[in-house]
C-alpha cells in the first residue's frame, strides 16, 4: 500500500482506506466501532472536517473526508493514533494496529463524490456480509436513506442534493441509485481509472493536482510517483515530433499512418516522457492496443542501434523535453 499523497489544500476531498496490520481485525466488538465513530465525531468538531460517508468493516474502514482547512495529515494521524491507543489499552497489546499508513486518494468532488459514496456503501455487499446495504449497521448508508436518525457529524447534503430538493424524495432516489448497482450484479468501481493510483478525476483536475506537486519532493513510497510530476502531454510530444520530422500532426495521430516512423517515435517518446502507461497512451492514439505501443517503442529502440540519423533526431527531442 502506498503512502498517502502529500498534498493538502482547503476544500480537498479524499477517499481514505486503512487496514489492520497483517490484515488482522481492527474491530472486535461493537464497542470498538462505537469508539471509532466517537473519534471521528470529535475530529469533525475540533478540526472542521466534513465526513460525507463511511463504512467500518472488520479489518478495515473507508471514509470520504473533506478538509476545508487543508489539515488531512494532522487529522488522520490523530484518528488512527487515537484509536490505536484505545485498542491497545483495551486488549492489553502493544505495537502497530494499522498496516502502515492509510491510503489517501484525492478526489474531484463534482463528478466523483456521488458514485464514490455508493461504492463504499456497497462494501458490505461486495464482501458478502449482507445482501442489502441497509442491513449493515456500521455505515452511513442507513441514515442516508432515512432508516436511522442522521448523525450530526456526517455531511449528507452534498450527495443528496444531486437527487432533488425535497429531502424525502432525494433519499428515495439515492436508495434507487444504489440499488441499480446491486441489480447489475457486478459493482463497478469508480476508482478503477485512478491516475498514478492516487488521483481520481478528469484531465483538468489531474493537471491541477500535478501543478500543485510541481517542485515538491514525492516520497519513494508513493505509488507511481513519477506520473505525478509535471511531464509534457502527449499532444506536446506529437506536436514537436511533427515539426522535427516535417509531417502533419494528423498523420501521426491516425491509424495506418503513412508517417509510420514519426508515429512510432511519438509513441516511444510518449511512454518515455509523459509518465503514462502503454494502455493510456494507446487510448490517446485512437484506442490502439497497449501491446502495439510496446512493439512500436521496441522497434524504435532497435532502429536507433543502426540508424544514426534517427538517433540524432530522437536525442534532439529528448533534450527538449528534459530541459
Amino acid at each position: 500500500m502506498g503512502r498517502p499523497i502529500r498534498i493538502e489544500y482547503s476544500g480537498a476531498l479524499y477517499h481514505i482506506t486503512s487496514r489492520g496490520n497483517e490484515r488482522k481485525d481492527i474491530f472486535l466488538e461493537d464497542e470498538d466501532r462505537i469508539k471509532f465513530l466517537q473519534i471521528l465525531k470529535d475530529y469533525h468538531e475540533r478540526f472542521g472536517i466534513l465526513i460525507h460517508a463511511y463504512v467500518l468493516m472488520e479489518n478495515h474502514y473507508h471514509l470520504i473526508l473533506e478538509t476545508p482547512k487543508g489539515n488531512l495529515l494532522k487529522v488522520m494521524h490523530g484518528v488512527n493514533g487515537g484509536y490505536t491507543n484505545f485498542f491497545n489499552r483495551k486488549y492489553l497489546r502493544i505495537g502497530h494496529l494499522f498496516q502502515g499508513r492509510y491510503r489517501g486518494i484525492i478526489v474531484e468532488k463534482e463528478d466523483y463524490l456521488v458514485p464514490l459514496s455508493r461504492y463504499i456503501h456497497l462494501n458490505p455487499v461486495r464482501a458478502g456480509v449482507v445482501e442489502k446495504p441497509e442491513h449493515y449497521r456500521w455505515s452511513s448508508y442507513r441514515s442516508y436513506i432515512g432508516k436511522t436518525k442522521e448523525e450530526d457529524w456526517v455531511e449528507y447534503s452534498w450527495v443528496l442534493a444531486g437527487f432533488g430538493k425535497n429531502e424525502n424524495i432525494a433519499r428515495r432516489k439515492y436508495q434507487e441509485y444504489v440499488k441499480q448497482e446491486i441489480d447489475q450484479k457486478e459493482v463497478e468501481s469508480p476508482i478503477k481509472n485512478l491516475f498514478g493510483q492516487v488521483i481520481l478525476g478528469g484531465d483538468g483536475f489531474i493537471d491541477k493536482i500535478r501543478k500543485m506537486l510541481k517542485g515538491k519532493h514525492l516520497s519513494q513510497e508513493i505509488v507511481e510517483r513519477r506520473r505525478l510530476k509535471d511531464y509534457p502531454s502527449v499532444d506536446e510530444i506529437v506536436r514537436f515530433v511533427s515539426n522535427v520530422f516535417g509531417v502533419e500532426e494528423e498523420s501521426i495521430w491516425g491509424k495506418g499512418s503513412r508517417a509510420k516512423k514519426a508515429r512510432n517515435v511519438a509513441l516511444y517518446l510518449a511512454y518515455r516522457h509523459t509518465g503514462l502507461g502503454n494502455e493510456e497512451i494507446g487510448r490517446k492514439f485512437g484506442g490502439i492496443q497497449y501491446s502495439t505501443v510496446s512493439k512500436a517503442s521496441a522497434r524504435v529502440k532497435q532502429e536507433m542501434g543502426s540508424d544514426k540519423e534517427l538517433t540524432k533526431l530522437i536525442e534532439k527531442i529528448n533534450s527538449h523535453f528534459k530541459a
